[in-house]
Formats: structure tokens, C-alpha cells, sequence
């Protein structure tokens, strides 16, 4: 198109026709595609038409023409989304958000962890290397009863507690008060912390000679009986006594204390000199405690301090010379800043202890007390109970020393203890082991990206601290190799998930506090609902916060259902609390971007605080609560009918998992009957879980034989979601497999499936074997069956109508990545520079094929329009600059390309600028080309 005949707007032409049925293979560029095709294009566009005059031959023009119209119908039909088919002929698909979800889904749970680092048959007892941790304490806190606390403990707990922000003011609180309702997440420290305060104020008052002054308090009994046994001083305790409660709200029909109750309570407490501290986990029971008068929020302990100083009591014991003549929480270990002196503060000589006290006495025995206090961890049974006496909750908390300070462990280089699978030097004399020297290998080890990889936990609780620790400090010593370092590393998530889970309604079938009749089945719903929100969490995570808590919902009823199939489950709609349940899960909300109808919005995003996690609640889940399949099955079915991305393709995903843990089950009660379902949606649900499950190559043959089967012999249900399977590349032995698997689905029932087999055709474009994909389109565009070379015009069609982030895995930040919102064509002739030859013969065999030349216009003036954005911008101007130029190489191609410009001008809805119009004829048409073409136009 000359410039001046685009200005002058001549009369719009005729479209050129094309030529019709049979479409041989595309020659190779610049191979005379006109002369190749002569005998077969009797209808070019510079063709005379025939003259026959006798009726015959109208008739039988006029029933050929007619064939022509509904050959095209049919072919028009075939470019349609076969995901629509739901929704309506028109009804939109985001295909894009979808492949968003699922690859964020698989970032989550695709890890390939070797989640259960060691022998679960016996979950009571764990061993690794000479570490042998009993995990019994770590069970429910019904199991503690009324007792005094040793007194050992509470030295220990005095010597070793690592104060957490706000300790100070929680202290003031207590001693104002005599009461003081502490919240928290269970196994973050609020135990330990909770003795920690009792120990510091009865030790300064009318206790202070008591060796039993520290007492738990029976849980079942709860808040008014301990007013009761306070105020009429039974049981013998004396005054100035203080009692730790952790009263079980989370029992059916347990009702929690209301403030008469504690301020009952606390008026006992002032009247013997006494003092309480009542634990209580966050949520809806307990938020009204929390918000009173007594209520506070303990904060967790400081992970990074807690294992620097947990680490170097470890390899103290062993070494047994402290760095500087002090260990940790010893005077001259520290930081040069001395403890705490009763206002929290620092005493600048470093020689008073909290009460102002002594120091330097306490110092002369911390070695003899940890043969009585601490030696018991050195022992077979090194525990990782929360507060190392029982207490759910954690301890093993150190005092802040030199090694213990926030962000001062730091690291020194990476070549130590990274040799293969042999274990850190010894601490000999000739192993290069002074305990300086330890410490830094330690700081070392603990950044080691492997070893923060196979933690997969973005902070530690107390007793995992003191696990990590010993792992730590056991490879240094050379006791535990780095294949039992990372093995114990990874076991830690997988403690979590056990912890969660490991007799969760076991209430349920207790009675009622004093009451020995029947149990009380109701409040089962707020019994699980925390259980299920880990569940979704671990599915969606990355989902926004309001479709993590609705599908939890949706399992809080499944499993109360499941539990008590003869009642109702009852839910207070108004009592939910997104903070607990942020915290309890050991979860973190960020700002993200949520797609809503093809559109990216600012949403509120959750995530575990770990990479392990969610793939480790998914394993304990399925491999050892088997009662709970029949309704997370459920659940999940009801997830795969969600019309949000976002839930739907990561549900697919996770239930992929699920299916590798025990493919039997998953593929029975997940995989068949979805892949059979008459909605797309949940097909395509199946053929990710498939996917996700062929990643795995332990199941990959498994997953192949199951999609060969449905794609040969299955029901035309079976066939679809065998082709979207086959789309991801995973599901066939080579892609050559995949492909011949797919033009079998495609061609068979008359072309009933070709829709949803050649959309899948395109999407194998984006993988790396892409000009295997392309070479087999030329073959079947010569192929003798009209089937063959319907699916091959229509997946070239659909490769130029469908935009890369509908069909790309990949993240940004790769070529394709980076064009997300380009026709795949145009991006693929931007960024393979050698398929462009390829990709223009074949769109060029669209275009001159007569059922597939309207549909082939169409697209191409999409392309045309894409190549600048409305604002002005470059688009995929790069994109047509490498195909138009292939694309016209003949005179009609560039009389075709001059009849569509022409018609995009005139177009009453989107006309054209001339400017733009211009622009694309010189991307399409040489510069020589075209001084020739107005030479020859204008004399």
C-alpha cells in the first residue's frame, strides 16, 4: 500500500478469495507458494471467474458456494473456546488467571521435600544422629494437672528465659494487678514467659522462702474453683504462691470466664499476697479475656536470639570452656550489658541479676545447675516440649548474651560444614574446635542456603529452636552427619503439622467438666474450624484472606458433618477472628494482586509463615488421619465447581499432591469422577490434578498410562480432559507422543474433540520443543484427511488469537514471560527469530484456505490493532516487524495486506488513524518495494 493511496482512501475492493478444501503442506519460504498451489486455486484472487450459462452449472456453483459458507460455519465453530461451553457461546474464560494460580500453586507445594525426615511409625519418639527428642510433651496441655513447678525448673527458666518484647510492661502488670490473662499462639513462649514473670515476682515477695512458690493449676477445674481454693486457702499452699492456669476453652461445653470471675480472682490473689497468670490461646473464646481489664498479648520469642543462644549453651556443655570465662546469661558472656535489674533495665557494672541481687554467685554455680536443670537434655530423652516440663507451650529459652543479639550472628564465609555428607570437625584438640571458632563455623552452618532450605520455616518456635540448635551443634561436633542435619531440618514442619492435627476431637468424646454423662457432641464447628483453616491454607495459600476463610468454612462444615452426622453444626456467624486466625495457623497476610474478570485489583493476600508448611499439613493430613479423606474429598470436589482461578486451579494442584501421597485413592474418589464430569471447569480440574501428579517421577508412568487409556478408549468426557492433560507436556513419553495422542482426540467422532485438542496444540508452543510443534502443523496442513488439516488451520488460527499468559507456565523475567500480553504468535516471532519462516508459511496457509480465510482475516487485523497500545505506546511492533514481512513476500499477500488496511480505515466502530496505517505498511513492505509499487501506480 503506497502511502498516497492510503491518504486518497480509494473505494474499498473486493476481498480476495481464497482457495478452498484441501490445504497441501506449506512450501518453504520464498518457494513460489503461488505456482505450488495453481492447480489447486482456481478462485486466486487475480483469477477470472468461470462462465457457464447453463443451469446446470449455476446450480451446482450456487450448492458449492453454499458448501463453502458452511464449511466455514463449521470451522468458525471449532475456533471457539472449548472452556466457554458453560457459559454460553460468548461467556468469557480467564484462562490467564488460571495459569497464574496453578503456577503459584506449584511454587507452594512442588518443592520436592522430603517431608518426613524421619520414622513416623512411632510419632512419640524421634532420633537423629545421638539427639533423641521425645515429642510426648508436645501433645494436648489436658494431660497437665496440679503440681508445684520444680524448683530446678524455675532456676533454669531464671538463668536461660530470653525476654520478649513487652516483658517489662507485662511484669508492671502483674505486679499492679495480681492477675494477668496472657494470650498467644500455642508454641510460641507464652508459657515460659508466664513462669518466667511468676518466678521474677513471687521470688521479690511473701513467697520468696517458698521452694514450692510456682504451682500450676488444674485446667479442667478453670477459673472459679481456683478463686475458690485461693480465697479459702485449701490445699496447704502459703501465701504468696503463684499459680499458672491454662484453662481448656476449647472443650465442648466448656464456657470461658467472664470478668466477675476474674476479678474474683484476683481479689483472692490480693488477699493472700498471691499472683496468677492465666494462658489462653487466641480466638473467639478467649478475645473477650484478652480485651479486659487483666488481658494482654504475649509476643514471641526472638528466633534469630533464640537459637544463637540455645546453640552456644549446646556446644558449651560439650566444650566446657565459655568464651570470656561466661556462657550465656553469664556475667562476661554477654554483651557487655549486663542483665536486667527490676525495671527491666541494664545495669551498667553487669553484676545484678533482675531482683539486684548477686550476680556473680549465680554465675559460680550455672555449671553445677546444669547437671541438675540442663543435664536432663543432654540425656536420651532430650525433649522439645514447650516448656521443658510439660507445658505445651515452649521454653528452653536463653538470656541474651554476645552470641544472642538480634542480627549479631552474622556469618563469615561458606566453606565450612559443606562437605558432602561429612559432619562438622570435631571440638578436640586437634580438630581446630575452640569454641570461638565453633561459634563462627556455627553462625556459618545456620545460613547455609541448604540448611535454611530444608528448615522451610520463616521463624522458629522455642522447642524448634532447641532442636535446631542440637542439629546444629551435634554436626559441628561431628555426631550428626548433613544428611541427618537436613533430614532433622526438614522434620520440623512436619512436628508442626503433627502437632495441629494429632487428637484434635478427642474432646469430643470426653464428658463435659464434672459431669460424667454423655458427651456433648455440639461445638464441634468451633472445634474444627481452626483445623480446617490450616487445611485451606495450606491449599490456596496465596489466595486472598477471604477466599481462604470461606473455603474454610466450607470444611468446618464437612468435618462437623462427618463427625456428627445426626446434627446440624452450629456456627456463630459474628465470632470469627481473622487476627487469631492468622496467628494460630502460623500465618502472615500481605499485599497483593487478586485477578477479578481479567483484571488485576489490590487484594489482601495469605500465606504460611514457612515454605514446608503446607505441603507438611497436606502429608500428615493424608498418610495419617484417613477418617478425614472422605470429607476433604468433598470439599475439594466443591472447590473444583468455584469460578475463581484463584481457588479452583489451586485446589487442582494441591489435590494433585494428595494423589502422588496415595494414587489409588486419589485417582477413585478425585481424579476419574471429575475427569467424567459434564462441566469443563471440573475436567480441567482433573487434568491438572493428572499434571501435577506426573511431575512426580515416581507416578509418571502411572498418569501416562491413565491418559493413554481415556485418550484410545475413554468416554468422550475422558478424551477432553485427556487432551487438557496433554497440554502441559508431562502426560506422554516424548512430543512427538503427545502430539500424535492429541491429533487421535482431535480427528475422531467427525472432529467432536478438535476444539480442545488444538487449543492444547498451542499451549505445547510455549514449551522449549516448540519447532516440533511446528513441523508437525505443516505436516498435517498436507495431510489427506480434511480432520488433519481442520486441526491444524485451526490451532494456526488460535495461535494468533490467544495471548501468551493464557498458556505460559513460566514466570516473568523470561522472554515469553516478559510479553505476557502478546498474541503468542507475535511473541514467538519476537523472541525465535528462526521459526518466524515457520510460523508466517503456516498462517499464510490459514489465510488461503477457504473455510479458514474469514476466521484468519479477523485475526489478522486483531494483530494488526495490538501493534501500538491506545495511550500510543509500542505493543507488538517488534512482533509484526518479524512476521509481515514474511507474511506479504508475494503480490497478492501485500494486495491482501492493502485490502484489510483499507478496511480497518473505514471501520464505522474502530477506524484506523492513517498515521497507524501507514506505520504497519512499512513494517509489512520494504522500502525498494514500495517506491517501485508508486512508480508503477503514479507514473
Amino acid at each position: 500500500m503506497a502511502d498516497e493511496a492510503v491518504a486518497a482512501r480509494p473505494a474499498e475492493p473486493a476481498a480476495p478469495k481464497a482457495k478452498e478444501a484441501r490445504s497441501p503442506e506449506a512450501p518453504p519460504r520464498g518457494g513460489g507458494r503461488g505456482d505450488d498451489r495453481a492447480k489447486d486455486a482456481p478462485e486466486r484472487p487475480d483469477a477470472p471467474e468461470p462462465t457457464d450459462t447453463s443451469d446446470s452449472a449455476d446450480d451446482e456453483a450456487g450448492e458449492r458456494e453454499k458448501e463453502r459458507e458452511r464449511a466455514a460455519d463449521r470451522f468458525k465453530d471449532r475456533t471457539r473456546d472449548p472452556l466457554t461451553e458453560e457459559e454460553g457461546e460468548e461467556g468469557p474464560t480467564d484462562a490467564a488467571a488460571a495459569a497464574r494460580a496453578r503456577r503459584e500453586g506449584q511454587k507452594l507445594l512442588s518443592s520436592n521435600r522430603d517431608l518426613i525426615g524421619f520414622d513416623r511409625s512411632d510419632i512419640g519418639q524421634v532420633h537423629i544422629g545421638d539427639i533423641n527428642v521425645r515429642l510426648d510433651a508436645l501433645r494436648s496441655g489436658l494431660l497437665m494437672r496440679d503440681g508445684p513447678v520444680p524448683a530446678e525448673e524455675l532456676l533454669r527458666i531464671r538463668r536461660t528465659h530470653i525476654e520478649p518484647d513487652g516483658y517489662v510492661r507485662l511484669r508492671r502488670a502483674l505486679e499492679a494487678r495480681r492477675l494477668l490473662v496472657l494470650g498467644g499462639a500455642p508454641g510460641t513462649g507464652r508459657a515460659s514467659t508466664a513462669l518466667a514473670l511468676l518466678e521474677e515476682v513471687t521470688r521479690a515477695g511473701e513467697g520468696r522462702e517458698n521452694s514450692e512458690r510456682v504451682r500450676r493449676a488444674d485446667p479442667a477445674r478453670g477459673v472459679r474453683e481456683l478463686a475458690t481454693q485461693v480465697a479459702g486457702g485449701t490445699g496447704g499452699h502459703p501465701r504468696g504462691t503463684g499459680y499458672l492456669l491454662e484453662p481448656a476453652l476449647d472443650r465442648p461445653g466448656t464456657l470461658p470466664p467472664d470478668g466477675m470471675d476474674l476479678d474474683q480472682l484476683a481479689s483472692a490473689l490480693a488477699e493472700q499476697g498471691s499472683y496468677a497468670v492465666v494462658v489462653v490461646s487466641v480466638g473467639s473464646a478467649a478475645n473477650p479475656l484478652l480485651a479486659g481489664r487483666y488481658g494482654a498479648i504475649c509476643p514471641p520469642a526472638p528466633t534469630r536470639e533464640l537459637v544463637a543462644v540455645r546453640l552456644r549453651q549446646r556446644l558449651e556443655e560439650e566444650h566446657g570452656d565459655p568464651v570470656g570465662g561466661g556462657g550465656a546469661g553469664a556475667p562476661g558472656g554477654g554483651d557487655g550489658r549486663g542483665p536486667r535489674d527490676g525495671d527491666g533495665s541494664r545495669d551498667a557494672g553487669g553484676g545484678r541479676d533482675r531482683n539486684g541481687g548477686a550476680h556473680r554467685d549465680r554465675g559460680r554455680d550455672e555449671h553445677a545447675d546444669r547437671d541438675g536443670g540442663e543435664g536432663r537434655d543432654r540425656d536420651s530423652h532430650r525433649s522439645t516440649d514447650r516448656d521443658r516440663d510439660g507445658s505445651p507451650d515452649g521454653g528452653g529459652h536463653g538470656r541474651r548474651d554476645g552470641d544472642g543479639r538480634r542480627g549479631r550472628d552474622g556469618s563469615v564465609g561458606r566453606d565450612g560444614g559443606r562437605s558432602g555428607d561429612r559432619p562438622g570437625r570435631g571440638a578436640g584438640p586437634d580438630g581446630d574446635g575452640s569454641l570461638s571458632l565453633l561459634l563462627e563455623r556455627a553462625a556459618e552452618l545456620r545460613e547455609d542456603p541448604e540448611v535454611t532450605e530444608a528448615v522451610g520455616l520463616d521463624d522458629l518456635r522455642p522447642a524448634e529452636a532447641e532442636l535446631f540448635a542440637s542439629l546444629l551443634a551435634g554436626h559441628l561436633r561431628g555426631t550428626v552427619s548433613r544428611a541427618e542435619l537436613l533430614s532433622g531440618c526438614r522434620g520440623l514442619a512436619a512436628v508442626q503439622a503433627y502437632e495441629w492435627f494429632a487428637g484434635v476431637d478427642r474432646a469430643l468424646a470426653a464428658p463435659p467438666p464434672g459431669d460424667g454423662r454423655t458427651p456433648v457432641r455440639s461445638g464441634t464447628a468451633a472445634l474444627f474450624h481452626p483445623v480446617a483453616f490450616r487445611i485451606a491454607l495450606a491449599v490456596l495459600g496465596g489466595a486472598s484472606h477471604s477466599a481462604v476463610s470461606a473455603a474454610a468454612h466450607l470444611l468446618t462444615w464437612e468435618l462437623s458433618v462427618q463427625s456428627d452426622p445426626d446434627s446440624t453444626p452450629a456456627r456463630p456467624l459474628f465470632c470469627d477472628d481473622p487476627e487469631a486466625d492468622l496467628a494460630l495457623s502460623r500465618a502472615r497476610p500481605a499485599d497483593g494482586v487478586v485477578d477479578v474478570a481479567g483484571s488485576e485489583v489490590t487484594g489482601r493476600l495469605i500465606f504460611y509463615r514457612g515454605s514446608a508448611l503446607p505441603a507438611a499439613v497436606l502429608a500428615e493430613l493424608w498418610d495419617r488421619h484417613f477418617p478425614v479423606r472422605a470429607p476433604v474429598v468433598r470439599w475439594l470436589r466443591l472447590l473444583a465447581d468455584d469460578p475463581r482461578p484463584q481457588v479452583s486451579m489451586r485446589a487442582a494442584v494441591a489435590a494433585g499432591e494428595l494423589s502422588v501421597r496415595d494414587f489409588e485413592h486419589g485417582y477413585a474418589e478425585l481424579i476419574r469422577p471429575l475427569a467424567e464430569a459434564p462441566t469443563p471447569r471440573r475436567r480441567v480440574f482433573a487434568a491438572t490434578a493428572l499434571d501435577q501428579a506426573a511431575g512426580h517421577a515416581s507416578h509418571r508412568r502411572a498418569v501416562r498410562k491413565v491418559v493413554d487409556n481415556w485418550s484410545l478408549h475413554g468416554t468422550p468426557a475422558q478424551r477432553w480432559t485427556a487432551a487438557m492433560a496433554l497440554g502441559y507436556g508431562r502426560c506422554a513419553d516424548s512430543m512427538d507422543d503427545t502430539l500424535d495422542t492429541l491429533a487421535e482426540i482431535g480427528v475422531r467422532d467427525d472432529g467432536e474433540q478438535l476444539a480442545v485438542a488444538s487449543l492444547n496444540v498451542v499451549r505445547l508452543l510455549t514449551l522449549p520443543e516448540c519447532a516440533t510443534v511446528l513441523r508437525r502443523l505443516a505436516a498435517w496442513t498436507g495431510h489427506r484427511r480434511e480432520e488433519y488439516q481442520d486441526l491444524a488451520l485451526v490451532s494456526i488460527v488460535r495461535l494468533a488469537l490467544t495471548d501468551v499468559d493464557e498458556v505460559l507456565d513460566d514466570e516473568p523475567g523470561t522472554p515469553l514471560g516478559d510479553r505476557g500480553d502478546w498474541p503468542l504468535l507475535l511473541a514467538l516471532a519476537a523472541t525465535r527469530p528462526e521459526l518466524t519462516g515457520k510460523l508466517a508459511d503456516l498462517f499464510w496457509t490459514a489465510l488461503n484456505t477457504a473455510r479458514s480465510r474469514d476466521v484468519a482475516l479477523d485475526a489478522l487485523e486483531t494483530l494488526l490493532r495490538s501493534a501500538s497500545r491506545k495511550d500510543g505506546r509500542a505493543w507488538t511492533r517488534e512482533g509484526l516487524a518479524a512476521l509481515l514481512p514474511a507474511l506479504t513476500a508475494e503480490e497478492q499477500d501485500r494486495r491482501r495486506l492493502d485490502w484489510l488496511l483499507r478496511r480497518m480505515m473505514r471501520d464505522q466502530d474502530r477506524p484506523l488513524a492513517e498515521e497507524r496505517a501507514r506505520a504497519l505498511w512499512r513494517l509489512a513492505v520494504p522500502a525498494r518495494q514500495r517506491r517501485s509499487e508508486e512508480e508503477e501506480s503514479h507514473g
